[in-house]
């Protein structure tokens, strides 16, 4: 399916590398409205996505369930399921010394034999880097392993009201003041239509980061100005399809459907964006921190999900269903445990508009019928807004906050979280090959009046088991994006200029430290992994030249131990007229589907 491309220069001078094992994955805080519930005169079921629509844009965000998707085909009998786990008290307080016998893991109900255990205990520290040289650029390169706490703040604007943001951005500023500590490890990152876009870097001070988030502005999202009762006809499928009625015998009906009908097909259309957008965002921050060890916090500022979760297993239709499994996967492997923070603060549904779609001199009973589905589809978006972000939160192991103004505690409290925590691992059953969702449920026992809080399961379809079947669309994506990938560490520097002519050949020197990549499971010594560069002009924005290689061999034995001492080095050119240009490099290990990416600028006189 995928083509084979050669290597040109290709020196291999190394790389441990350890044998990659795939990793497996609750509370809401505020009022949380009953599951299974639906509004009074609507047909649709709470939380679920519509399962039919009269929109062209219906096939889209139709849902379809994981366990579809059938058997899966295992190709390796060693997966590690790792589960972070935190447990306090009912303050709040973090409980240490419990061993690995207090813990129970169900996986689908039965009880999983722990292989693994450890308590961590995190340090405030700023991330040790490794310097740099003169014109070297790299993701991320740690000199130690311990795990730290780590605060990642994304700020939503794809799926937040303009007005909302803002509100959002003064209560984070008020957090940020109170409780600035120039030992804590934070970022700060901004959800946009456009893709993720990094603020302040998670070695940035965060006095920088404060001032810096002062001047950061908002952006209108792609539902900016759409009825409100038209997004909740969108979410519930709920249309009136205006080729059902007469426009000879009741004109002001028909054209009043005729254009409520659009409004939802177009905010249909508006919401499928909206689901790709903030999972390929959430997909793109696990990369960035995927190098990083540790459970790390990502508090979501958020003005809702872009689809409503009834349960895990069921997930949007067609091309988005790789992407939500995958990002949930990307998510799980990088330990990170979201916090919705709803930065609408209590809100309330306004009233609804008596004059559509209906018409004054219909009859009034018909009117009140209208009125009553309109408010019970708003009613039906609300609640299923506040109950996605609750799933949400359990589904990562972290917890949601909503129906409140002060969100400056809310951050907090999410901050806080990763102080501390339990990592446990057990071996996935690969003998049940059944693709779906697999519930996690993690107990203490004998210990009373405590909350333990861990992911609420993880999926194993073939988008999170086979990493070839999102290689393409990884790639692609990590060009594009300015989040740099941290799951294979990667150093690149420019080595001069080679030719004559108008256009020059820029030669480059990359370097995969050992450890970086990692072996194929299928033994033979074989590496698998894909290293594309795309130059972009400063100007324009275009794509000025690339280059594409993928290595995958056995690595001969004479060169095993300089393999396994040095990493993997190689050098290759880009040719180039003059200007100057943005060059974005991406390394993606086929073996594990960890991708590392770097930017270097470079200008070509």
């Amino acid at each position: 399916m995928f083509t084979r491309r050669g290597l040109p220069g290709l020196l291999l001078l190394a790389s441990t590398f350890a044998f990659a094992q795939g990793h497996g994955g609750g509370g809401g805080s505020g009022g949380s409205p009953s599951k299974g519930t639906t509004p009074t005169g609507s047909s649709q079921p709470s939380y679920s996505p519509p399962t039919h629509s009269n929109s062209s844009f219906g096939d889209v965000v139709s849902p379809h369930k994981a366990e579809d998707e059938g058997k899966i085909e295992f190709r390796t009998q060693t997966i590690l399921v790792q589960v972070p786990v935190v447990v306090t008290d009912r303050n709040g307080n973090h409980i240490h010394g419990l061993t690995k016998d207090d813990f129970r893991v169900l996986e689908n109900g039965k009880e999983q034999k722990l292989s693994a255990f450890d308590e961590l205990v995190t340090t405030n520290t700023r991330l040790p880097v490794v310097p740099l040289k003169p014109g070297q650029f790299a993701n991320l390169t740690l000199s130690e392993q311990q795990p730290r706490t780590v605060t990642v703040i994304a700020l939503d604007t794809v799926n937040t009201p303009f007005l909302d943001q803002t509100y959002g951005r003064r209560q984070l500023v008020k957090y940020l003041a109170d409780n600035l500590d120039t030992s804590q490890v934070l970022a700060l990152m901004i959800i946009t239509s456009h893709g993720v876009k990094i603020v302040q870097g998670l070695t940035g001070d965060p006095e920088q980061l404060l001032q810096v988030l002062k001047k950061v502005s908002g952006e209108l999202p792609g539902n900016q100005g759409i009825d409100i009762d038209a997004q909740a006809s969108a979410a519930t499928g709920d249309i009136t399809d205006a080729s059902t009625l007469s426009p000879t015998s009741d004109p002001a009906a028909y054209m009043s459907a005729f254009v409520a009908q659009g409004d939802a097909m177009y905010a249909q259309f508006q919401q499928a964006r909206a689901i790709e957008t903030t999972m390929n965002a959430f997909q793109a921050i696990a990369w960035s921190l995927s190098g990083i060890p540790g459970r790390k916090s990502l508090i979501w500022a958020t003005g809702g999900f872009p689809f409503a979760i009834s349960s895990p297993d069921v997930v949007p239709g067609g091309y988005l269903s790789a992407a939500y499994e995958r990002a949930m996967q990307a998510l799980t492997e990088a330990q990170i445990s979201v916090y919705p923070v709803d930065v609408r603060g209590l809100t309330t549904l306004g009233a609804a508009d008596a004059s559509r779609p209906g018409d004054p001199s219909r009859p009034s009973a018909l009117m009140g019928q209208q009125m009553s589905q309109r408010i019970n589809n708003r009613l039906w978006l609300q609640q299923s807004t506040i109950e996605s972000l609750n799933e949400f939160a359990d589904m990562t192991g972290g917890k949601a906050f909503y129906n409140t103004n002060d969100l400056a505690t809310s951050f907090k409290r999410a901050a806080d979280d990763s102080s501390s925590y339990y990592l446990l691992g057990y071996y996935l059953d690969t003998k049940n090959n059944k693709s779906g969702w697999r519930q996690l449920k993690v107990q203490v026992e004998k210990r009373k009046d405590i909350e333990v809080r861990a992911r609420k399961g993880f999926f194993v379809t073939n988008a999170t088991i086979h990493t070839d079947l999102t290689k393409t669309s990884d790639i692609s994506y990590a060009l594009s994006t300015p989040i740099e990938g941290t799951g294979v560490s990667l150093t690149v520097e420019w080595a001069g200029f080679a030719g004559e002519g108008e256009k020059k050949k820029a030669v480059y020197l990359a370097h995969l430290p050992p450890n970086a990549l990692a072996f194929d499971p299928s033994g033979q010594n074989k590496l698998d992994f894909d290293f594309d560069v795309v130059a972009y002009g400063e100007k324009d924005g275009k794509r000025a030249a690339t280059s594409s290689m993928n290595f995958s061999k056995p690595v001969p034995d004479e060169q095993m131990v300089a393999v396994r001492t040095n990493g993997v080095d190689f050098r290759n050119a880009l040719e180039l007229g003059p200007g100057k240009y943005t060059v974005r490099f991406v390394v993606r290990d086929n073996v594990t589907g960890k991708v590392g990416s770097v930017t270097a600028p470079l200008t070509v006189n």
